[in-house]
């Protein structure tokens, strides 16, 4: 999961660190919340993997989509870029759109601070900015993706954050139950 590039408006790039756990991870699909700025930036995710993304609200170069469902292994799985939900990131809100799509993980960005949040069955994903770069309501300002790996009715979410040029891993798993998520 990745997202909130805004190349090249805000960041020139990814950083080469968080670069290469993308390079050297064995990807299959990239979902992206948006905000790629220019539709090159899209372009060089689809040549890493199969991508499914989402218009954010500084990408000019379409109109959708602006929200998405898949499923992989049980998991039923939506993806927003997040500017439909204010304040930015708030997570009744967040639930609420996870209920109306009828899913039990909920993708999100638009913050620019990555967040891991399990709430009444519903897991709750935001992988913050790729670039580190400012968001109109402030942010992190560290560069942060997501690696979700799907084994069985289990899902291990990995965030990446680049802190100070020192690459932070932490992990976090979680098992499907009756349609609900609950933390192992």
């Amino acid at each position: 999961m990745i997202g909130d590039f805004h190349i090249p408006t805000r960041a020139r790039n990814i950083p080469e660190k968080l670069r290469e756990i993308i390079m050297k991870t064995d990807i299959e699909l990239i979902l992206c919340t948006g905000d790629f700025v220019e539709e090159r930036v899209l372009r060089k995710l689809e040549g890493i993997a199969r991508t499914i993304w989402v218009v954010g609200n500084m990408d000019f170069f379409a109109s959708s989509p602006l929200k998405r469902k898949l499923k992989v292994n049980g998991f039923k799985i939506g993806l927003i870029h997040g500017h439909q939900v204010y304040p930015r990131g708030d997570r009744e809100k967040l639930l609420k759109i996870a209920r109306s799509l009828n899913v039990n993980i909920l993708i999100s960005g638009h913050t620019h601070a990555p967040f891991i949040d399990l709430k009444e069955g519903v897991l709750l994903l935001n992988p913050g900015s790729a670039t580190g770069c400012w968001g109109g309501g402030g942010g992190s300002l560290i560069p942060s993706l997501m690696i979700m790996h799907f084994r069985e009715q289990n899902v291990l979410i990995e965030l990446y954050e680049l802190r100070a040029s020192k690459l932070i891993r932490h992990t976090e798993c979680f098992r499907l139950h009756e349609n609900k998520v609950i933390h192992i």
